[in-house]
């Protein structure tokens, strides 16, 4: 039996459909075994996708890390109609429902990948996740220093983490990496981190959006 972090998954495909409500988007979604969250919308999702920020309509790329069956891909395509959402997700059977779903909604803006098919040279406005913290530390810094590294000077990240499972200590790493974090919010734990780069101007130029 496979993790949903894993590339290829041995479970038995058993899919089902749940429910997405957030702000501008009701909508069920499909989902199968052997992928986050299979029985419902996780709790730290649904606090992102209502407390992150309103969408700015100058984006041009913005990317979902670990981005499952879509829910976050979903409402941000919905969301972002000008934007390309790239939904970046290691697991095969979630990269195969999240492009279903994209395309049961027809959102032709969102573009689905393996992390080996991102672009070398895509650069990004707008991070959102609710990161895979279960793959280890080490491996969850390398991937957020991947990312984090892609954001133009104005961009933004958006994480949402529970406290019990090291928002708090993830925190103090993006700060020593350099960069501003600015904890948006807390709800049952979960808390809402927005990274930015450090620079003063770009700072200031990516809180007006």
């Amino acid at each position: 039996m496979g993790h949903y972090f894993d590339d290829d998954v041995a479970t038995e495909s058993r899919r089902r459909a749940v429910v997405l409500a957030v702000p501008g988007l009701s909508t069920s979604l499909v989902t199968d075994r052997g992928v986050f969250s299979p029985d419902q919308v996780d709790r730290g999702t649904r606090y992102l996708l209502r407390t992150g920020p309103h969408p700015a309509y100058s984006n041009t790329d913005i990317v979902d890390i670990g981005a499952g069956y879509g829910p976050i891909t979903c409402a941000l395509a919905t969301w972002n109609p000008q934007a390309t959402i790239w939904a970046v997700e290691v697991n095969e059977r979630a990269r195969e429902l999240c492009l279903l779903n994209a395309s049961n909604l027809n959102l032709s803006n969102v573009k689905v990948v393996a992390p080996d098919e991102v672009p070398d040279g895509l650069l990004v406005d707008r991070i959102w996740s609710n990161p895979p913290i279960r793959i280890g530390k080490p491996a969850l810094h390398e991937l957020l220093s991947s990312w984090l590294n892609r954001l133009r000077p104005w961009g933004s990240a958006h994480l949402v983490v529970h406290k019990n499972l090291g928002s708090d200590s993830l925190h103090r790493w993006l700060e020593g990496q350099g960069f501003v974090v600015v904890r948006r919010g807390s709800e049952g734990g979960y808390r809402i981190l927005d990274v930015t780069h450090s620079d003063p101007d770009a700072v200031n130029e990516a809180q007006k959006q």
